[in-house]
């Protein structure tokens, strides 16, 4: 309980800590002609914080796959597992992306004007015209030059079988013409869903970086087609990382 009570310390009170500081922050930004290097500036403070984190929780990272950036916007498509699975990737991800987030995180405690900065997208399950307008914003800020991250699943497995992903998500990249970057990660629901959300515990989690798949697919494939196929690229990966984790333990 110790350790839970330090880590959500860490997530509200460093944000608030920083959140003093984000009239200087803006004002730099601003001055910074190149939309990466803006992106790369507010970045940093996101990976600090979530190093913080990281580290109040105990977690213990292994990335592998392709960890070099490319200089273009991507959409980053990755299973969603745990609650940790946000700051694992702010941290380790190569280059700096906004996410979509549910609309209920507006409601955290000095977190809102950084995700904003951070060109973050909020969106609200239940209306389906909030999830259009969703794909509309996400199109933009990928032409826009900013990445971006989603889970297609929508919810959490929690460590259990992967959700079926929605290929709505994929409009995203269609439209936009950006590849995708699939992402695997595997054990964040160690750390605190399968203490039934009631404790944190030290925990490995390993996140694995597909190769990019090109907007050209959609030349040939359905979002359909193209989802299930970046599914069973991520749900194989997923299933190595399992392997590789039983095989240490």
């Amino acid at each position: 309980m110790l350790r839970m009570a330090k880590t959500f310390g860490y997530i509200i009170g460093y944000a608030a800590l920083v959140t003093s500081q984000l009239n200087k922050v803006k004002s730099k930004k601003y001055q910074i002609n190149d939309v990466r290097k803006q992106d790369e500036m507010i970045h940093l403070y996101a990976q600090k914080w979530s190093s913080r984190i990281l580290e109040s929780a105990g977690a213990n990272i292994h990335v592998t796959g392709n960890t070099e950036p490319l200089d273009e916007p991507v959409l980053y498509i990755a299973n969603h597992e745990g609650n940790f699975d946000i700051p694992v990737l702010i941290k380790h991800l190569p280059q700096p992306f906004g996410f979509i987030s549910k609309k209920e995180v507006e409601n955290i405690p000095f977190l809102k004007p950084w995700m904003e900065e951070m060109n973050c997208i909020y969106l609200d399950r239940s209306n389906r015209r909030a999830s259009l307008q969703m794909i509309k914003d996400g199109i933009n800020k990928l032409k826009e030059q900013h990445s971006l991250l989603i889970f297609p699943e929508g919810s959490r497995s929690k460590g259990g079988p992967m959700q079926e992903f929605k290929a709505g998500s994929f409009k995203l990249a269609k439209s936009a013409k950006v590849k995708i970057i699939p992402i695997a990660i595997y054990g964040t629901s160690n750390i605190m869903e399968k203490q039934n959300s009631k404790n944190i515990v030290p925990s490995d989690v390993y996140v694995h970086i597909l190769d990019p798949v090109t907007p050209d697919i959609f030349e040939d494939h359905t979002m359909q087609e193209v989802s299930q196929y970046v599914q069973e690229k991520i749900s194989h990966a997923v299933h190595s990382l399992k392997e590789n984790d039983y095989v240490k333990h």
